[in-house]
């Protein structure tokens, strides 16, 4: 009788502590399933927060290029790198070091922007105070003109630098469905269901400064769904993540240079109908965007 007590106090404690156990587990398991939970909703929260952050910044670029008699290509230039960081950030994956990236681009841009708009409203109110300070219409307009011919003759020298920098440019960036017959042959089509492939064209411009030889560019083709066509392949940098559709390989003259890329059907199917969006990158930087529509 003595033995069979102990068995069954033993049988209790075991038990006891089986419950116990099992109650922890499910318990860490419990908390882990709600860390990871709150973890993608606070990432998803931020992320958001940071692209209302820059779609706050580039309104305010474009009120300070909106206001300005002559385009700032300064501001003009920041508010396009806004829309590139925008249009990658709309694609990018919901992780901490992609969420992280790109809070401190938008840090660089937020500074960047400080300075732009601080000098903008410097040349405001030097241009305010010269046209208040004139004593008469003609000295106005002399004045004025001086002001003038100073700006043009800047922009004039920006224009020039900007030619003949060493960074390779692109200029008339098309998009277009295309039906492919068996021959080979290609014809342009607006229609979405009846495009075998996204047709993209542009011209590498020639550039007396860039270096000859082999040279790339990535492609990006954003569909109406905000989805990545092509590869979708990730390019990392120090303070950005690019996903980019195809890399445009080409052996570079020093001379313009027409090239046509293409991308295929995703996954057997059908393109969307509605507004595509194309993008041409030079490494990092966002050199071209052009838009194009199927039905």
């Amino acid at each position: 009788m003595e033995g069979s007590q102990k068995t069954s106090t033993g049988l209790k404690v075991g038990l006891g502590i089986l419950l116990v156990l099992f109650l922890g587990t499910a318990f860490m398991a419990s908390k882990l399933y709600n860390d990871k939970k709150e973890t993608e909703k606070t990432l998803v929260t931020e992320k958001q927060q940071v692209m209302n952050d820059l779609s706050n910044m580039a309104k305010q670029y474009d009120e300070a290029i909106a206001e300005s008699e002559i385009k700032n290509q300064d501001l003009v230039a920041a508010r396009e790198r806004i829309q590139g960081l925008m249009d990658s950030l709309k694609v990018s994956q919901n992780s901490v070091n992609s969420l992280w990236r790109y809070k401190k681009k938008f840090s660089a841009l937020q500074e960047e922007m400080d300075i732009l708009l601080a000098e903008n409203d410097r040349l405001k109110v030097e241009n305010e105070y010269l046209a208040t300070s004139l004593d008469s219409t003609q000295v106005q307009l002399a004045e004025r003109t001086v002001f003038t011919d100073s700006l043009l003759v800047q922009n004039t020298e920006l224009a020039t630098v900007v030619k003949d920098a060493s960074a390779l440019q692109t200029v008339g960036l098309v998009g277009m469905g295309v039906i492919e017959r068996s021959s080979g042959k290609q014809i342009p089509t607006e229609r979405a269901r009846r495009s075998d492939k996204l047709k993209i064209c542009f011209t590498v411009a020639k550039n007396a400064l860039a270096d000859a030889g082999d040279k790339e560019l990535y492609v990006q083709v954003i569909d109406p769904k905000n989805n990545v066509l092509g590869s979708n392949d990730q390019l990392e940098f120090e303070d950005q993540v690019l996903n980019y559709s195809l890399i445009s390989r080409f052996n570079y003259e020093n001379r313009n240079l027409n090239i046509c890329e293409y991308v295929s059907v995703p996954n057997d199917s059908k393109f969307e109908e509605g507004r595509y969006k194309v993008n041409v990158f030079n490494d990092k930087e966002l050199i071209s965007s052009s838009e194009f529509v199927l039905k």
